[in-house]
């Protein structure tokens, strides 16, 4: 860990607790790992706006990888933007509908759009979305760019939304992200890319780079970092990826790891 100059981790299940929550001694880690000249970035399916709000006294000083690696932002600039084309967009779309007992959600750079506000699916846009607009149909969308098309899927995306999306995954990136989570995005949108993408930009090797990660979504992640580390409860895949494990993140996991980075 003598080397490390630039740490990812994911938020929901890695670096959050069960309740969404982020203990307030993460800040003083922070701080210690900034002064070493450490990079430090989010790395969530979730949307910038809603990463920005957990971080507002820092978010200056941090990366933003949002929307599952389509959207980099750092002090209000874009670093990078994979958006998926509205057209594909919109087909996308089309095929949700027709998926039982879950919701779309067209994840925009200027906000999210949703056409339901069925209560126990808008009490999910508002946990994970900060700017979004209820509107009648999201294939008029045109005055924004698509980062990813989310599913709310209540029966479970890896056994109902995934198989309609599955035979999209050699020209898209199709990923359960989650219990009731599926999100389509361009075939270069990944934590992986963007991770790639800081660490060219400032001449950082993936041998200097630490990830956390605990869901599918974050299985590029894990491969552009040598130390790689999956969450105690984390999904098998992303741990048989993982070179490290942590605790998991209701045993501040990551915490732990990052304070012997912090005690170099």
């Amino acid at each position: 860990m003598t080397d490390i100059r630039l740490i990812a981790t994911d938020m929901d299940g890695t670096l959050l607790n069960s309740k969404s929550e982020l203990d307030a001694s993460f800040f003083t880690l922070f701080s210690q790992l900034r002064a070493q000249g450490v990079l430090f970035a989010a790395a969530s399916g979730r949307q910038y706006y809603n990463l920005a709000k957990y971080f507002d006294a820092i978010k200056d000083d941090m990366f933003f990888v949002a929307e599952n690696g389509s959207y980099v932002m750092h002090r209000e600039q874009e670093l990078y933007v994979q958006s998926l084309e509205l057209s594909i967009a919109r087909q996308m779309v089309e095929i949700a509908r027709n998926i039982p007992n879950t919701y779309t959600i067209l994840c925009g750079k200027k906000k999210a759009y949703v056409e339901s506000n069925v209560p126990k699916f808008w009490d999910q846009v508002t946990r994970h979305f900060e700017q979004y607009e209820l509107v009648e149909d999201l294939t008029t969308i045109e005055d924004d760019q698509c980062l990813k098309i989310s599913l709310c899927d209540f029966d479970g995306s890896a056994n109902n939304s995934y198989s309609y999306f599955k035979p999209f995954e050699n020209d898209l990136q199709v990923k359960v992200s989650g219990g009731k989570w599926l999100d389509i995005s361009h075939k270069l949108a990944n934590k992986g890319q963007a991770l790639k993408v800081l660490q060219e930009r400032y001449g950082i090797t993936p041998e200097q780079t630490m990830a956390f990660g605990d869901y599918l979504n974050d299985l590029e992640m894990m491969q552009q970092a040598h130390h790689s580390y999956a969450m105690e409860n984390a999904h098998p895949a992303i741990k048989k990826a993982a070179r490290f494990q942590a605790k998991s993140n209701d045993e501040k996991g990551v915490f732990e790891v990052l304070e012997k980075v912090a005690a170099r």
